[in-house]
């Protein structure tokens, strides 16, 4: 395909080879599906010549991608140390320096250039890679060019994060535009065509332009499937069967798949079918492949899928995770079962966590076909790696399979372990009582035998739900049991994961000592690569400062947990974190900050447990004080999974946060049950935050038999004492608070808690608040925004407003998405809320009612 409109990003490229020679460059390449990304660094790798050495690495788009695919694809190349490294199944951290060490090569060899294709698709260990890489080439003397799809990264692509994550002063991003109109107009001018449908229909993308050029001779077709099929139509048979099935194998076929077809292959890329890739053959675009694969039949498919799969089980070193997918797409059982145990054991290794899943799930639908001890230890390994993806429900049952087995062969100490991780794993449900049953039953089947690892284990189990609960002294009781059978039996782990339990909870019971301990676990489990206990230290610090109200704080821990966590990929505490975090940016008066975490939070597979909770009471404030309808049914579902759990830390927040909700519907009865019904939870494990919180809530409602409340600033906003209680908040970093205090104060101090609400676009508060302080006799009461000028003179919240003002603009949903910090599925739900509210049927009639209606501000003016 000749390239248009892209000289000036050819220099681009050509400037950042010859900077390289200072230190290392990262050309990151975006656009669209089509955009011509992979022709551009093709003629830009066939500009470079022998002036550079262009090592390739691709992402596929497999059903769970390859992990370090694009590595094994340079390793090939280089067949050197990386190669041997991959080969032999070595840690990451050395097949990331064997890569370095291929690039740091004798001087007299060309400058590297390693492109990245198609980074959208890269698995968790492949982005880990672009990082590491990325801080240390700097020192270097290469380039790296990345590609990746942006139409199909969202807000909370893995992607984004990885990219934000490279050092800011060696990096070129490059984003490539559609054709311009009069470049179409020009290009369907000398192929004889109208350029009108033309740029109607391909919207300047070069790939649709280029196929629609080429499909002479018939009208323009209305599908790029259309377009690829009719081509296929034109290939003698034999040739159209192979180009068949290049297209059930995701990004390339390689020269194994096609040997002996050589004139074939010539025939087809001649005909503009398939281009060569590598040592291999492709279609030009994954699109075209795609197009191909799904007009085939069901059987078709699956037959080629097989042939696929026999020859690459006879290729050396051909990464399992392919041949998992061909088994798949096979209807191969037996080949499903074998390859997804490997591909699921070489992800874990890698910390692919959620690849591994994958990998393991796929296998373990046919374990039945293994022996009874083999396929438990699928199941568990299974459930492992779903525990560390955060797939808590999918865990579980791969653990209640797998306790079935081990009772059938009774074996009692995996018969133990089994409960103690179904304990787990029901606990990060949301079933409290499960979690609770399967600990007692591990210890009690466990001290039946010989006091072991399992044993102490089940004891630090019991000692984290007793912790997890608010019960202090028991959890001390049961963590000490464990890390003394622990230390006995030289049992590293256990003994940490008990000290991580007693600390969390001497640390609630006001022991400052306790943090410090945290700390000095976290770093002890992360020096032994015990990533999970590492990530608990630093959570329970964090969520433990949150809940003392300690602000200030919290800050940091919770940031440095997050980004633990992130780093390992431990998702389930991801999910959990940017939901602590939203509440905490709440408390703060950054509100577009907390709804993005929460809305990241909630855009997740899991939907349910305790990693949910702190997310929805987020959202769910936010909504309430602004008076959006949503927040009844954010707020029921967060009481649903708070109560699942029983805890003093899930119920009482939720409480408090209804109780507020509706006091401020003017149901007062209501906000002083809701409230009551969490403070006898908080009184019963003594809880001195959440028991002035909730004696707060129900002095606010005109409840009796409040009470002494033990949170200082709270008891002093009940007291009457506005300005002492404001300036305690403000001390502990809790804003929000802080306003609540001054509505409570005088003319200048309620003022200013109406302007904080005001900017916070907290109008069903504000409200609240001016009728109040009428109430109470004040003649200067602050008038509210005008409706007239506001978003809200359609009843659109000032989400939807902002969501409605980047429509306006032309922005897409991804555009928007990302503008906003949104995942894409959440902007979808917002515009389809705006086009229900302003009664109209597309974004262009949004638009311009928007205009309209003056919803949104004239940048001329």
């Amino acid at each position: 395909m000749e390239l248009w409109e892209r000289s000036a990003t050819l220099d681009l490229l050509g400037d950042l080879l010859r900077e390289s020679a200072r230190g290392g460059r990262v050309a990151v390449v975006a656009g669209e599906a089509g955009i011509g990304k992979s022709v551009l660094v093709a003629e830009f790798a066939r500009r470079c010549g022998p002036a550079a050495w262009v090592l390739w690495g691709g992402c596929d788009r497999l059903i769970t991608p390859r992990a370090l695919g694009p590595l094994h694809d340079i390793g090939r190349q280089t067949r050197g140390v990386l190669a041997d490294r991959l080969s032999a199944g070595a840690a990451r951290e050395e097949i990331f320096a064997a890569f370095l060490d291929e690039l740091s090569g004798p001087p007299q060899r060309p400058r590297p250039v390693v492109v990245l294709e198609d980074a959208h698709w890269a698995d968790e260990a492949t982005l880990d890679w672009l990082v590491w890489s990325g801080r240390r080439i700097g020192r270097m003397s290469a380039l790296f060019v990345v590609t990746y799809r942006d139409d199909e990264v969202g807000a909370e692509h893995p992607l984004r994060g990885a990219l934000a994550a490279l050092p800011s002063a060696i990096v070129r991003r490059v984003s490539l535009s559609p054709l311009s109109p009069a470049c179409v107009t020009e290009q369907a001018h000398r192929a004889g065509r109208d350029p009108e449908p033309v740029y109607r229909l391909t919207g300047g993308n070069p790939l649709l332009v280029t196929e629609l050029f080429k499909a002479e001779g018939r009208a323009v077709p209305a599908t790029v499937q259309d377009l690829i099929l009719d081509r296929l139509r034109a290939l003698p048979r034999p040739a159209r069967e192979l180009a068949q099935l290049v297209a059930v194998i995701p990004t390339r076929a390689d020269a194994a798949v096609v040997a002996g077809a050589s004139d074939l292959v010539d025939m087809c890329v001649d005909a503009g079918v398939l281009v060569p890739s590598g040592d291999g053959v492709s279609f030009r675009h994954e699109l075209l492949r795609s197009a191909v694969e799904d007009a085939m039949s069901p059987a078709r498919r699956a037959a080629l899928h097989r042939r696929v799969l026999g020859v690459l089980t006879g290729v050396a070193g051909v990464d399992p995770g392919r041949l998992v997918h061909h088994a798949l797409h096979a209807g191969d059982e037996a080949a499903v079962l074998r390859y997804g145990q490997v591909a699921g054991a070489g992800a874990a290794r890698q910390g692919a966590h959620r690849e591994a899943t994958a990998h393991y799930r796929a296998a373990a639908v046919h374990a039945d076909r293994l022996p009874a001890p083999q396929r438990a230890e699928l199941l568990e390994a299974y459930a492992f790696q779903a525990y560390l993806a955060g797939l808590a429900e999918e865990g579980l049952r791969a653990r209640q399979a797998a306790l079935a087995v081990r009772e059938d062969l009774r074996q009692p100490e995996q018969v133990g372990e089994n409960l103690r991780w179904i304990s787990r794993l029901a606990w990060w449900a949301g079933d409290a009582g499960k979690a609770r049953e399967a600990a007692a039953r591990a210890v009690t089947v466990l001290e039946a035998g010989p006091p072991g690892r399992q044993l102490a284990m089940a004891y630090s189990n019991r000692s984290q739900l007793h912790m997890l609960a608010g019960e202090g002294e028991t959890a001390v009781t049961w963590g000490e049991r464990a890390r003394t059978l622990a230390d006995r039996l030289g049992d590293v782990e256990t003994s940490v994961h008990a000290v991580i339990n007693v600390s969390s909870a001497r640390l609630m019971d006001g022991d400052d000592a306790a943090a410090a301990a945290l700390r000095e676990a976290h770093e002890l489990a992360s020096s032994l690569g015990l990533t999970d206990h590492a990530a608990r230290a630093l959570v329970n610090l964090a969520t433990l400062l949150v809940q003392s109200a300690e602000y200030e704080a919290a800050v940091p821990a919770v940031e440095r947990a997050l980004a633990y966590a992130t780093e390992q990929d431990l998702d389930g505490y991801v999910q959990y974190l940017l939901g602590v975090r939203a509440g905490v940016r709440l408390v703060r008066c950054d509100w577009t900050g907390a709804l993005a975490d929460a809305d990241a939070a909630l855009d997740r597979p899991v939907r349910a447990g305790v990693a949910v909770v702190p997310a929805l009471v987020a959202r769910g404030r936010i909504q309430a004080a602004r008076g959006e309808p949503e927040a009844s049914a954010t707020l029921d579902e967060a009481a649903r999974q708070a109560e699942r759990t029983g805890e003093v830390q899930r119920v009482c927040p939720v409480a408090a946060a209804r109780s507020e909700y509706f006091l401020w519907c003017g149901d007062a009865e209501r906000a002083a049950e809701e409230a009551r019904r969490g403070l006898d939870l908080a009184m019963t494990v003594g809880h001195p935050v959440y028991i002035g919180e909730l004696a707060y809530r129900l002095w606010r409602a005109g409840g009796t038999g409040i009470p002494g409340a033990s949170a200082r600033p709270y008891q002093m906003m009940i007291d009457g004492d506005w300005a002492g209680a404001a300036a305690e908040w403000a001390r502990h970093g809790a804003g929000y608070a802080r306003v609540e205090a001054l509505a409570g104060g005088d003319q200048d101090a309620a003022a200013e808690a109406l302007r904080v609400l005001d900017e916070l676009g907290a109008t069903r508060a504000a409200e609240r608040l001016r009728a109040e302080l009428r109430r109470r006799g004040f003649t200067r009461v602050p008038r509210g925004p005008r409706r007239a000028t506001a978003a809200n003179a359609a009843g659109l919240t000032p989400r939807q407003a902002e969501v409605l003002a980047l429509l306006a603009e032309g922005l897409s949903n991804a555009e928007i998405a990302g503008r906003l910090s949104l995942s894409v599925k959440t902007v979808d739900h917002h515009i389809s809320a705006v086009l229900g509210k302003l009664g109209v049927a597309s974004r262009g009639q949004a638009a311009a009612a928007a205009h309209r209606l003056n919803l949104i501000r004239d940048p001329a003016n």
